[in-house]
């Protein structure tokens, strides 16, 4: 089991945006490879700290872990608030983080610690998945076509000679306060520390080219609309650095007869005055198949029966929601002369007359139950 971001950073669940930034800065610091070389326990809380501060530092992606814990990201797919960072995209994202603490380069890159080099990080892409109610109650997984630039072949990259494969030029400047020094990301690379040194014809100015790729996604039960999975090191690659991410936006298709809400799902069963004064059985749809119910004789109209696990799993694993079956008694509007007679014999009928019992609940305490 993941282990809690709040712990990791050792801080609150109320913590403010200034307190998970100085507890995050003071894990990394510690944990620092340049601090710790070749400790591979430091390395792992080094990048599960940087995970914790990746999620708990974006507003959107705190509340969803709030609500649905590790797997409102991580499904098991390669999805993640942080799920699946690597060195390179620690250093590309967190790098100012750290100020001066490491040499006079700030944040290091990834293979060469100190040197104030940072690897690129492409861009990231956003594609939207449609998903059915089976789909999202069972878990799925999807293949989807993606164009995405990836280095062209026969592209090489070298050194720098603006940075000296730094990534940053370094200016002196006098003042009246003294010689200041300055660092600014290299204009001549972008901040790689490489440069193209050769490429193909068919490649673009940045030795890229567009290729259509086929990826596989692995989506959780659970998911719900709206909720954004990510699928590491599928997006745009850059120049000599490291991929972006591919953005899965979940869209649930509207189902012909299941209504959700939450993990709870509705179905509208109508039956017949005979069926519900005599008792019948029904098929109804639910998210693993059809299933048959009994309706007791006597059944009254705005009964719910209630399907215990037959709903959607929990995104967070606390088990499944129920179906919800509100049973309607459907009263013809349109009757023929016997019908009408049998009816009219009816009215003085002492065992017509309502006489709604204890158990017979409001309607009010029916919607209380429904939540509970």
């Amino acid at each position: 089991m993941k282990e809690d971001y709040y712990e990791i950073l050792g801080i609150s669940k109320n913590a403010t945006e200034a307190e998970i930034k100085k507890a995050y800065r003071k894990k990394a610091i510690e944990y620092h490879p340049d601090k710790n070389p070749g400790d591979s326990k430091a390395e792992e809380m080094f990048k599960k700290a940087a995970e914790a501060y990746e999620v708990l530092s974006n507003k959107d992606k705190r509340a969803r872990y709030d609500q649905f814990g590790h797997q409102a990201f991580d499904g098991g797919g390669g999805f993640g608030g942080g799920g699946g960072m690597n060195m390179d995209d620690i250093f590309s994202q967190f790098g100012d983080i750290f100020g001066g603490a490491f040499g006079g380069g700030g944040f290091s890159g990834f293979g060469g610690f100190g040197g104030g080099q940072r690897r690129m990080k492409g861009s990231n892409l956003r594609i939207r998945v449609k998903l059915t109610l089976e789909e999202i109650a069972n878990g799925v997984e999807k293949k989807v076509k993606v164009r995405r630039k990836k280095q062209a072949d026969g592209t090489t990259y070298k050194t720098c000679p603006t940075c000296n494969g730094a990534g940053q030029v370094t200016r002196i400047t006098n003042t009246i306060l003294g010689r200041m020094q300055t660092a600014t990301t290299c204009s001549s690379c972008g901040g790689s520390g490489q440069v193209i040194d050769k490429k193909s014809a068919d490649a673009d100015a940045d030795g890229m080219k567009t290729v259509e790729e086929t990826v596989s996604i692995k989506i959780p039960a659970g998911v719900v609309d709206g909720m954004q999975l990510k699928v590491s090191s599928k997006g745009n690659e850059a120049p000599g650095g490291v991929p972006g991410d591919l953005l899965v936006v979940i869209e649930e298709l509207e189902h012909e007869t299941l209504k959700r809400e939450g993990d709870n799902l509705h179905y509208d069963l109508y039956v017949s005055v005979p069926e519900a004064v005599l008792g019948t059985s029904k098929e109804i749809d639910t998210v693993t198949g059809k299933v048959r119910i009994k309706i007791e004789e006597g059944a009254q109209s705005g009964k719910i029966l209630r399907l215990r696990g037959k709903g959607i799993p929990s995104i967070n694993g606390y088990g499944k929601g129920d179906l919800l079956v509100h049973v309607n008694v459907w009263t013809p509007k349109h009757l023929n002369k016997e019908q009408k007679e049998f009816f009219e014999s009816m009215l003085n009928d002492d065992n017509f007359a309502p006489k709604p019992q204890r158990e017979d609940k409001s309607f009010f305490e029916k919607v209380k139950d429904m939540f509970s």
